[in-house]
């Protein structure tokens, strides 16, 4: 067990302890807990939801996809190229020392060192300090996305991320899916610290006495949070009062829950595409358009959210849901057995073959039993699959090795526009830029990148449109990787806990700002 804390977060708490306060606390269970404290470890929304916890970012998104202001009070598109940020004064880190614009450009130039994250800052050249509350932010070419991009900048305390550990390492590096300070230290400027966490079990938050933000109708000066992986576990915990919040609800416990007159059922549409890779260097013949297509062929889409999920999603044929300026209403799901036996004869693989894959089974609703599903159904077609479900702490590792030929991935956009699912999931790989970071398979069109580019420097939303949906069809039309459905969002409250204005379509709720009335 590890714990974690400043000075003066623990003088805080000291002081609240010895003055008898009250202290508000509630329970909360995520399906997993993030496998890093490093908010640029890794991009993935364990982390993301966390980083809305300790951290906070310049500009953030609201429950309508409007932006409101955070650390950032202002901004100002001076040209084309450049974006003027006034940053909030009076701001401090959890250790006690005050957030500048040194400490933004500090945060922006991590992100752009991130595997995970540079990607998303590929069309950023620079970021410069004005003075010590304002910030200049240089793109290379026109780009629409400066807002959007900007809810991924939290800035980082440098003072504290800065020097070497005890180890003598670099307290500043970025070290995925390792030991590093900033995987296992915290200094940020949001509403709560962490005082102990015990991965896979439980992490403690307690109020940081120094928020800046006194607006705030947030009440609540205690979480734990608790991994439950199983449904009917949590679910349970829930329904007993052992918990207080908890994501998701499973879409088989939906009415349940609903019933429950202890309990809110808080739920939306969703935008994350659940998909499944397929690995072209690992298995030859998954780089054969025909058997990538028989595979999508094979799958019934509406079948698994109709018998897996309970209806609770929609069926997807493509990444970008319907109101993303790239959804194309034409492309629709293929599921035809017949056809896609046929598409196998044609390569050449009647028979079928063999192949791997894997899938984590507490990251998306039902992941495991779909993973299940999609083997079930691709033995319909010869094709004999070898498969491997686990914890996502360990799946991401796996993942990033590349380590089956066919490997589930579910994404959100993390700028709520098209360009930026083909970036990480089906663009050409390219370490120097992030693009095709979480592309497993391998793909690579240099004319579906090509429009991805053009798109990201067309400030005309119609124009852009037209150049998103012609990536998107071709993507389709090669079979680029499977398409499952957008997954839905569910969250469960006691009564008391007011989670609805706090929840988004983005699932990062805004714990600091929850209200418990009993």
């Amino acid at each position: 067990m590890k714990r974690f804390g400043t000075f003066a977060s623990v003088i805080a708490l000291t002081a609240m302890m010895s003055a008898g306060a009250h202290a508000t606390s509630i329970k909360i269970a995520y399906d997993a807990d993030p496998v890093s404290l490093d908010p640029f470890e890794q991009l993935s929304g364990g982390t993301l939801q966390l980083s809305h916890m300790v951290f906070d970012p310049l500009v953030r998104w609201t429950q309508d996809l409007e932006f409101e202001p955070r650390l950032a009070t202002s901004w100002e598109q001076t040209d084309e190229l450049t974006t003027v940020f006034k940053l909030r004064e009076g701001v401090t880190f959890h250790s006690g020392n005050p957030m500048t614009a040194k400490d933004v450009v500090w945060s922006f130039e991590r992100l752009k060192a991130s595997d995970d994250f540079k990607g998303i800052f590929a069309d950023f050249e620079s970021m410069t300090a004005i003075d010590d509350y304002t910030v200049e932010l240089k793109t290379a070419k026109p780009f629409p996305l400066v807002l959007h991009t900007a809810t991924y900048i939290f800035p980082m305390d440098s003072v504290f991320y800065t020097g070497t550990d005890e180890n003598g390492n670099d307290k500043g590096a970025i070290v995925k899916h390792g030991d590093s300070f900033a995987s296992r230290n915290m200094s940020g400027t949001g509403p709560y610290i962490v005082t102990e966490r015990e991965q896979g079990v439980k992490v403690e938050f307690d109020r940081f006495d120094g928020y800046w933000d006194t607006a705030s109708p947030g009440n609540v000066d205690e979480i734990t949070l608790t991994p439950i992986k199983e449904d009917p576990t949590r679910v349970a915990a829930l329904l007993s009062g052992d918990v207080d919040f908890i994501a998701p609800v499973p879409p088989t416990d939906l009415d349940r829950v609903d019933a429950d007159d202890s309990v809110d059922l808080i739920t939306l549409a969703g935008t994350r595409i659940i998909t499944f890779q397929m690995n072209q260097s690992r298995n030859p013949a998954l780089a054969d358009p025909k058997v990538r297509m028989a595979i999508d062929y094979a799958v019934n889409n509406a079948g698994i959210v109709d018998r897996i999920m309970k209806g609770f999603g929609t069926v997807g044929a493509q990444a970008s849901p319907a109101g993303y300026l790239g959804h194309n209403p034409e492309l629709t799901p293929r599921f035809d057995v017949e056809k896609a036996k046929a598409l196998m004869a044609e390569a050449g693989y009647a028979d079928g073959f063999s192949l791997t894959m894997m899938a984590p089974n507490n990251r998306y609703v039902n992941d495991d039993k779909i993973a299940q599903a999609v083997a079930s159904m691709l033995a319909q077609i010869n094709i004999t699959v070898d498969l491997k479900t686990m914890p996502k702490a360990q799946y991401w590792p796996t993942f990033d090795e590349r380590a089956a030929d066919m490997m589930m991935i579910g994404w959100h956009a993390d700028t709520e526009d098209s360009a930026n699912f083909h970036q990480f999931l089906s663009a050409c790989f390219d370490a120097d830029t992030g693009n095709g970071q979480y592309n497993s398979g391998g793909y690579c069109n240099p004319e579906a990148d090509a429009l991805m580019v053009a798109a990201n420097s067309e400030t005309d939303p119609a124009k852009r449109g037209e150049l998103l949906v012609e990536l998107e069809t071709i993507l389709y039309n090669e079979a680029a990787f499977i398409p499952l459905h957008w997954q839905n969002l569910s969250w469960g409250a006691r009564k008391g806990v007011d989670a609805g204005p706090i929840v988004n379509a983005l699932n990062f709720p805004y714990f600091g700002d929850l209200v418990v009335s009993e």
